[in-house]
């Protein structure tokens, strides 16, 4: 497993409410993919949302994106962290 952030486009004025239910319903079928959706970040501002993940692929989680109905814009490998 790797880890993933990826980076959702024209989501302005999301609110906390929203996001996190856009977390749920991630959350609601990641393990068919083999994914999980550790945490998402919004900039309201800037209609732009972060999520990290753990999964087996990059496909593996815009195809969970786009089921729940927000496809990633950009998904990036995080081969490094500390």
């Amino acid at each position: 497993m790797s880890l993933f952030m990826d980076v959702h486009q024209g989501m302005h004025g999301i609110t906390e409410e929203q996001l996190s239910a856009a977390h749920r319903a991630d959350l609601a079928i990641e393990a068919e993919e083999g994914v999980h959706f550790e945490r998402a970040w919004a900039d309201p501002a800037s209609g732009t949302v972060y999520c990290l993940s753990e999964a087996p692929s990059a496909e593996a989680v815009q195809r969970i994106h786009e089921r729940a109905g927000h496809p990633a814009t950009e998904i990036h490998p995080v081969p490094v962290s500390v």
